[in-house]
């Protein structure tokens, strides 16, 4: 088939913003070329917020046929959070057709060069972006966000870390020269003369693993990255969170298929109903790169025995903040009241221990005890959440079954500063839709030690009582060092425990937040810019993103000639 899209015009319609996202990763300033506004959308052929509902509709009830090779079944099953069921169906693959069909257009994937790679892959980057408002409505009703956090998170935001992985791609591909003219001096003699070729060389093919609470957030890194540096890539999403990723798939083998590339090179995997595919692909020799993000059993279990792959995983970890000391109290507890309730908390970067001195910390209000640390949290997440409908705007809903039980089971962990209410979604009854819970734990007590040295995913959060601001450090310190961590979070105006808390996170490989305050939380981070995790401790070994997390998808092979 001819090529639709030339080289020639994906270079000339995509090079400035590949060198503008360039050069954000290496001064780390804000930009994104993808607007966070709704109403941003709706010319130059994106949809608006109607015809972006219209689109998600249509696709309810809907067989989803990607033209794969290899389809011997379709399957599906999804059900909102929401509450609605989805009915769309998708091809189920006999991975001995699919893999084979994928490895077969990797020469001309991987000769056209990286530059081609990187505009091919900002031009399916782009489609995505206009189809944005679609997206939200998938990534809405698979994960249960809130519909203005999947429209950002889902759209905007995970796209900056789909362009910021081909752009960390590129820089790395790029550093080894395409040629070189080598000459070695022999004195009398005529002087050696070599010519050199240094060509990227994909590993094979790449697996995502997806999640199901941010399906295109955790999942574009993984597959931009692979595919950029010339990896075929498979897509293995979540059962329950299959349409984002699907219509994602969906892009890119049209725009390969245009750019006059063989669309296997981007293929979906979805399974039956407790089939639990993952483990058989994870193992199979075809596959050379696996990105995951979910529980710690199942990726140290890819760690273990995916020894054929280079694996990345995001896993588990114990999201701490040290509140010690603060000079905007009022500021503090709104900050934290945000954090705690984003999502419900199902945020791998969510804080859940809060160690807090039992005598008490220094504030702008005067000195706080413990109980009224906490009793004003609770005030504070209480405030946030008062108005139903703002409340569903922030918590969306529980993604699955384990996160309400888990909610549920906390509150007997200890002494309940702030009780888990239910709110009534009025525009999908179906939906469970739950406020926080903040239990106070004694790290004095072996048996609380239970509870917040142990993931709690969901919005469950522990107000723990240490002795001195030298026991939260340690605490920390041990906390990241065993269970790891996503982000941590302090608030002091110590200078001494300020740098005490820093040097613990450099140590063991922490993100740190100092004094959040304002629109800006600790669950939050920012592509270009920010790192999200930092592959340093066992809450992921992989950082999104940077060099080490898109340089061994390649390696450099070279050949040399006479001259």
């Amino acid at each position: 088939m001819a090529a639709e899209l030339t080289t020639h015009e994906l270079i000339a319609k995509h090079r400035p913003t590949l060198d503008q996202a360039l050069e954000a990763i290496r001064t780390r300033a804000y930009w994104s070329p993808h607007p966070e506004h709704p109403k941003a959308y709706g010319e130059h052929g994106s949809l608006d917020a109607a015809a972006g509902k219209a689109a998600f509709d249509a696709l309810l009830g809907s067989r989803l046929d990607l033209g794969q090779p290899g389809t011997d079944d379709w399957v599906g099953g999804e059900v909102s959070p929401y509450g609605i069921e989805l009915g769309v169906t998708y091809p189920h693959a006999d991975v001995d057709v699919l893999l084979p069909a994928m490895k077969a257009g990797q020469r001309a994937w991987r000769d056209a060069g990286a530059e081609t790679r990187a505009v091919v892959c900002l031009e399916i980057l782009k489609r995505i972006s206009d189809r944005t408002h679609e997206f939200a409505h998938a990534v809405m009703h698979t994960s249960g966000q809130a519909f203005m956090m999947a429209f950002q998170a889902g759209g905007p935001h995970a796209q900056d870390r789909g362009l910021e992985a081909v752009a960390y791609a590129y820089v790395e591909q790029v550093r080894t020269p395409e040629t070189a003219e080598w000459t070695k001096p022999q004195g009398k003699r005529d002087p050696l003369a070599l010519t050199k070729q240094f060509t990227p060389v994909p590993r094979g093919i790449g697996l995502v693993i997806g999640c199901n609470t941010f399906p295109t957030w955790n999942g574009y890194p993984g597959l931009f990255a692979s595919l950029a540096t010339g990896n075929a890539v498979l897509v293995k999403p979540h059962p329950r969170a299959v349409l984002p990723l699907a219509l994602t798939v969906q892009v890119a083998r049209q725009v390969l298929a245009e750019a006059g590339f063989d669309p296997n090179l981007v293929t979906l995997a979805a399974e039956r109903p407790g089939e639990g595919i993952a483990k058989t692909l994870a193992t199979r020799p075809e596959i050379r790169v696996i990105d995951y993000t979910g529980s710690t059993s199942f990726g140290d279990w890819l760690e273990a025995n995916a020894r054929q792959a280079q694996v990345y995983t995001e896993k588990a970890g114990v999201n701490t903040v040290i509140v010690e000391s603060t000079d905007n109290y009022k500021g503090m507890l709104s900050n934290l009241a945000f954090s705690l309730s984003l999502y419900s908390g199902q945020m791998c970067t969510t804080p859940q221990n809060l160690l807090v001195p039992r005598e008490g910390i220094r504030t702008d209000e005067g000195p706080k005890t413990f109980d009224e640390v906490t009793a004003d949290l609770a005030r504070a997440v209480d405030g946030l959440l008062g108005d139903d409908a703002r409340a569903n705007a922030l918590l969306g809903a529980i993604v699955n079954p384990d996160v309400k039980a888990r909610l549920e089971a906390a509150a007997g962990l200890g002494e309940v500063a702030l009780a888990s209410r239910e709110i009534s979604n009025p525009e999908f009854p179906g939906a469970v839709v739950r406020t926080p819970v903040i239990v106070k734990l004694d790290g004095a007590k072996p048996d609380d030690e239970a509870a917040y040295m142990s993931e709690c995913f969901g919005p469950v959060s522990f107000a723990v009582a240490v002795d001195s601001a030298t026991d939260a450090v340690e605490l920390l310190r041990r906390t990241v060092r065993e269970k790891g961590a996503m982000t941590v979070g302090a608030y002091t105006t110590d200078t001494e425990v300020g740098q005490a808390i820093e040097e613990v996170c450099l140590e063991e490989a922490a993100q740190l937040s100092l004094n959040l305050i304002g629109g800006v939380y600790v669950n939050q981070t920012a592509a270009f810019s920010d790192f999200h995790g930092s592959g340093g401790n066992p809450a992921a070994n992989a950082a999104l993103t940077d060099g080490a997390f898109v340089a061994s998808r390649f390696r450099v092979v070279e050949v040399r000639r006479e001259a």
